[in-house]
């Protein structure tokens, strides 16, 4: 039973389910299913798929989910960013429309989950700290804003191509911008209207009002669902789709997906692996941050490998049930999290319930007019974009501010993989660029302590024939050529030095390059009669040191348990 508890971790909390749980879980899968329903159907639409699709990818992905993951309240399911690069990838191997289309989205499921599998295999779920907040940052406001872009097409009632980049679609739109149709035009100010309202004011309404949060929740949550309804109605009241020429979704094939006739290539895997690794990486890392933050507030935690497993198998189910890849959404999720979701259960009554729409409630949507789907994606996307994070990286750290900059900008003008996976690359380089010039620190005593402190920092004693010297990084071979030299130099710039002291504090590994350079140092100093000595060091980095010839080679230098012993002696005190 035990094993069972650390395979299903709903197992474990259903044996201390109450009553009252239960109905907080009832409420929160309802509220959830509201907002998903036609949320999933516009992402569909954004990933470039029928919006079936967005239905089947709420249903047996979010029920895997709730058996394997390890948040009580991650919402798994169709997420923005995750269906802008599913769009993005398979547009480049197959024609939006066609069989071969779905086929690549089916197979781009199969490989997310595949990875994410394998990384759970070799214990990776720490690598999503491996992806800096910045390159995070700049990417998801960016795509935010390329998704946003990519809608105001269906506002304005048009129809042309699916871009890349913000400023095709942009071009694309101004030229066409006198055939909008005024009438799609109006639906959408009317749907953006009534979001915003229903998510500012009409819960300040309610609650003033003094209506019970199990009334009110539902209906502040239910903004999406009452613009599919309320267009729906006036598109069919009017006849907007023969009289205005208004796009609607059509007819949506009614009931549960079916086992789908997979075409598994190996080419279009190769053209998909980077993409699939993407997409995979990234909504593993949103899932995981969301899942982490809300299980927070309530002193939980989750585990990173299980949530590699419960994403993986979701994907997998997605694939099975015929559709493109998901993850943890942060909006979906939060709704979840303050609509009362106590366990997993919430979302299994949440994909019961879209499983219900699908097999029975499709036809209602024929008249829905998709300006309303590009409406409610907008809003969805709308608080991702936040450019104070920009404004607060420049304070605190003008690389990192530098690095969320360039990844926003190539993400948004050359393209979301490419701008991803160049803005990874700048942020391994600065990671590079930083360890190779650690930060060194010539020290001194503090008056008659035994603390040394940074000699530009603080008033201290220091010895004229001895340089202390503080490293505040291990040593391996992207920074020994910059200690080397910083010591060289220091030995030069000052006279009647005898002694150097590195202080081994901050010094946690030495590697193969290091210790050559350490050696070659010995040399270099002993001919200018010159001895190095070590103090401070870790326990680890004297086992490495000890089993090579190193202690021997430093001849009259010492290795000193603490750097007040290592002055006191130098200075024959």
């Amino acid at each position: 039973m035990q094993r069972l508890d650390e395979t299903f971790p709903l197992i474990k909390w259903l044996s201390k389910y109450q009553r009252e749980t239960f109905i907080s879980d009832l409420m929160a899968g309802i509220i959830v299913a509201i907002m998903l329903v036609p949320q999933s159907m516009a992402y569909a639409m954004l990933a470039g798929l029928p919006p079936e699709f967005g239905l089947y990818a709420s249903i047996l992905p979010l029920l895997i989910y709730s058996l394997l993951g390890s948040s009580r309240t991650l919402a798994v399911g169709p997420v923005a960013i995750s269906s802008l690069m599913v769009s993005t990838a398979v547009s480049q191997v197959a024609v939006q429309g066609s069989e071969s289309y779905i086929n690549a989205a089916i197979n781009l499921s199969i490989l997310v989950g595949v990875i994410l599998l394998f990384l759970r295999s070799l214990r990776l779920g720490a690598i999503v700290n491996f992806i800096s907040h910045s390159v995070l940052s700049g990417f998801t406001s960016a795509a935010a804003i390329v998704i946003a872009v990519s809608q105001l097409k269906h506002l304005l009632g048009l129809e042309l191509p699916r871009q890349n980049s913000v400023d095709e679609s942009l071009h694309d739109i101004f030229s066409a911008i006198t055939d909008t149709n005024l009438i799609a035009l109006l639906l959408s100010i009317f749907g953006l209207l009534l979001l915003w309202y229903c998510k500012a004011g009409l819960c300040k309404k309610l609650q003033g009002l003094k209506f019970p949060d199990y009334i009110s929740q539902p209906i502040c949550k239910a903004g999406p669902m009452f613009v599919v309804i309320l267009g729906s109605l006036a598109v069919w009241i009017f006849s907007l789709d023969n009289n205005a020429n208004v796009q609607t979704v059509g007819m949506i094939p009614q009931g549960l997906p079916s086992i789908p006739d997979i075409t598994l290539d190996l080419e279009l895997w190769k053209q998909l692996f980077i993409p699939a690794l993407l997409i995979a990486l990234i909504g593993f890392i949103e899932s995981v941050s969301v899942g982490t933050a809300l299980a927070s507030k309530r002193q939980e935690r989750i585990d990173p490998n299980k949530e590699l497993v419960a994403l993986g198998m979701a994907n997998l189910g997605a694939a099975f049930s015929g559709t493109y890849p998901v993850a943890g959404g942060f909006g979906r999720s939060m709704v979840n999290f303050s609509a009362g979701a106590q366990t997993t259960v919430a979302s299994i009554i949440c994909a019961i319930l879209v499983g219900i729409t699908a097999a029975y409630f499709t036809p209602l949507f024929y008249y829905l007019p998709k300006a309303m789907l590009g409406v409610i994606i907008i809003m969805a996307v709308l608080p991702l974009i936040d450019f104070d994070a920009f404004m607060q990286s420049w304070k605190f750290n003008k690389a990192d501010a530098m690095t969320l900059l360039v990844t926003f900008v190539l993400v948004l003008f050359i393209g979301v993989e490419f701008g991803i996976l160049l803005g990874i690359a700048l942020s391994i380089t600065l990671l590079l660029y930083r360890a190779s010039q650690p930060h060194i620190a010539i020290v001194g005593r503090i008056g008659e302590t035994e603390h040394f402190r940074n000699i530009e920092r603080h008033r201290v004693k220091t010895d004229q024939s001895t340089i202390a010297i503080r490293i505040d990084e291990s040593l391996y071979f992207a920074n020994t050529r910059f200690v080397e030299e910083f010591v060289l130099q220091q030995c030069l710039q000052r006279q009647g030095v005898k002694h150097v002291v590195l202080i081994f504090t901050a010094v946690n590994f030495v590697d193969a390059s290091a210790l050559e350079t350490l050696e070659q140092l010995i040399t270099n100093l002993r001919q200018e009669d010159i001895t190095l000595h070590l103090s401070e060091v870790k326990g680890p980095v004297m086992d490495q040191l000890s089993n090579t010839l190193f202690l021997e080679h430093l001849g009259a230098g010492k290795v000193f348990f603490t750097t007040d012993q290592a002055m006191k002696e130098l200075a024959g005190i």
